[in-house]
């Protein structure tokens, strides 16, 4: 059944169209992702749909008696509302409280908020998960979400896909997230130059189904061309002679990727990042960090040891308010650490990109900001101007002379981020850096850093970006330490769900001795003793300690190879012991994972 139907609507801002004669509908059980630039029109179609916007012309319809949904940009609630208030909308404790539904998304979503506070003392982020939860305990036909990731971890974006795919409504959601595309999304809209383009599938089918399109559209401007150079022949020498035409059978997919090479060329950039950092980078050396300073924030790292290495690019992943931006600050010498010692290496030249906006004269242009750090840079084996990588990251002809006071807080962290690339970093920082960033200009930074050479270290909740740019990634689980994860962000959430699931479970076999008097009690028929509990989680924090040895030894061999890439016989060794590295890794993992299965199984 059709839910909203747009027949011939148009609608433009000032002199520029935004839409321009769309046509389109949207069915009962659709899950439509939308993207497109930034200004290209997603905000004001999705407006449109929600019946928030009249369009200039055209008529929108929707199926009587609809009920939607919308999350906008901008969350507005009365200051003095208490936060339950606002989410629970009146709602009895005995009627919220006994649904399991409204307690996951509570729990998901506003564990960290206390429900008597009122709107006012919330932050950003917290207001937009408000706004959120508010909107998924109600019940709707249709979902309109404008960037609902914004200001959630990981942890939350992996909870909230997974209960859009579980529900029952139809769902609309403009978003630059790629992995959340993937993930929730069926279909893919693509607002561009004033109409709506339609594919089928999430994020990966709509780029291979595009990809595919440009590969049509240029066989068949070749097929013009050729057949323009046939009549031009003809006109000069007579009649043709006869011609066979190839026939080609193509599967789409393969044909698309079949040669495409790797993103990066990991040996080149670790031979080249080892060439312009020598051995160390940043050591850290029974290091512990608390997020205020000593001892008067949360602890971050505990006597933590771990060497970053020339040519590593790290992912670095956490909850909020784990630490990770202070991991960055200590990195880039902003904040000591309480004890132990960071070292340095004497050739590292840092740029560190933190989510607060450096001051840039508002009267300068976008160009001269730019320029004044530098006019070209070496990029990998290609040199760039200025102007170039501002074309490349968005700032494209006229946008180039636009005074900074008038841009966007995208635009200036864009600017931002190309006036630390200027500079030739050799070790880059980067803290959130997709913030308020489109696809296109993301799809831009990820190639410009591929052959970027030098250390990199970035904190994003952008599943997708993080594990683009980075080639593995570490955790802080609130332990202190800096855990190898092997698998990734699947690791991550793994390893977060069992310590919930053995959290849950000690705190129950802890009361069986208030109850019983013993410590090893037994739980319930089939159920761990405290005491095995605790066992288990020994091996979990060996099995984890080992693999993180083994994970440093690794990023050793690989830089002790890139150093001897001219001595065959040393070369040969090292692969050898890089090899049975490799396998006591995979051992340890395939025993940490049975360990964790066997926990989540209790």
């Amino acid at each position: 059944m059709n839910l909203v139907n747009l027949e011939s609507v148009s609608h433009a801002f000032g002199p520029k169209p935004l839409l321009a004669d769309v046509s389109l509908g949207l069915e009962e059980g659709d899950r439509i992702g939308v993207v497109g630039r930034n200004g290209g029109g997603k905000t004001t179609l999705i407006s449109i749909i929600a019946g928030a916007l009249k369009p200039d012309s055209g008529r929108v319809t929707h199926t009587r008696g609809l009920r939607v949904g919308a999350l906008s940009q901008r969350d507005q609630f009365d200051p003095d509302v208490a936060v339950k208030d606002i989410v629970l909308a009146g709602r009895a404790e005995h009627e919220w409280a006994g649904d399991a539904a409204i307690r996951e998304i509570l729990a998901n979503l506003l564990a960290d908020i206390d429900l008597a506070a009122p709107a006012g003392a919330l932050s950003g982020g917290e207001r937009r998960r408000t706004a959120l939860a508010r909107l998924l305990i109600e019940e709707h036909d249709l979902l309109i979400l404008d960037e609902p990731t914004n200001h959630l971890d990981i942890e939350a974006i992996a909870w909230l896909a997974g209960h859009l795919v579980q529900r029952k409504s139809a769902l609309l959601v403009v978003t630059h997230d790629r992995w959340f595309l993937d993930a929730v999304s069926t279909r893919t809209w693509e607002v561009v130059d004033g109409s709506v383009e339609r594919y089928e599938g999430g994020y990966a089918a709509y780029v291979l189904a595009k990809a595919e399109r440009a590969r049509i559209a240029q066989a068949a401007e070749e097929r013009r061309q050729n057949l323009m150079r046939k009549e031009i022949a003809w006109l000069r020498r007579g009649p043709p002679a006869r011609t066979s035409k190839p026939k080609f059978r193509i599967n789409a997919a393969e044909a698309l990727i079949a040669n495409e090479p790797p993103p990066r060329e990991a040996v080149e950039l670790l031979s080249f990042a080892s060439a312009r950092l020598g051995k160390t980078v940043a050591d850290l050396e029974d290091v512990t960090l608390h997020a205020g300073g000593p001892a008067s924030g949360p602890l971050v790292l505990d006597q933590c040891t771990y060497q970053f290495g020339p040519g590593d690019r790290i992912g670095l992943i956490g909850v909020n308010g784990s630490g990770k931006s202070s991991v960055l600050r200590l990195l880039s010498g902003t904040v000591e650490p309480d004890s132990g010692r960071l070292v340095r290496g004497r050739t590292v030249r840092l740029a560190h990109l933190s989510q607060e906006l450096a001051e840039l004269d508002p009267t300068r242009r976008v160009l001269e900001t730019v320029e004044e750090i530098r006019k070209y840079v070496q990029v990998g084996k290609k040199e760039w101007s200025a102007s170039q990588l501002l074309e490349r990251l968005g700032f494209r002809g006229e946008a180039q002379w636009k005074v900074v006071g008038d841009l966007s807080g995208g635009e200036r962290r864009r600017l931002q981020f190309l006036r630390l690339i200027m500079n030739e970093p050799n070790v880059l920082l980067l803290d959130e850096p997709t913030n308020d960033l489109d696809i296109e200009t993301l799809t831009e930074l990820e190639d410009l850093l591929d052959g970027w050479p030098g250390t990199l270290v970035v904190v994003s909740h952008d599943r997708y970006f993080l594990e683009r740019v980075a080639d593995r990634c570490v955790a802080l689980l609130g332990d202190g330490r800096l855990s190898m994860l092997p698998g990734g962000v699947d690791e991550y959430l793994e390893r977060r769900a069992a310590g919930a699931a053995l959290s849950a479970r000690a705190a129950s076999a802890a009361s069986a001795p208030e109850r019983g008097g013993q410590d090893d009690q037994p739980a319930p028929v089939g159920g761990p003793t405290a005491k095995e509990l605790r066992e288990l989680q020994k091996e979990l924090n060996r099995l984890e300690r080992q693999i993180d040895k083994l994970g440093e030894r690794e990023a050793k061999l690989h830089a002790e190879m890139a150093d001897a890439a001219s001595d065959f016989e040393r070369l040969a060794k090292l692969d050898a012991e890089l090899r049975e590295i490799a396998a006591q890794k995979e051992s340890a993992e395939f025993e940490w994972m049975t360990a964790a299965e066997r926990l989540e199984g209790q």
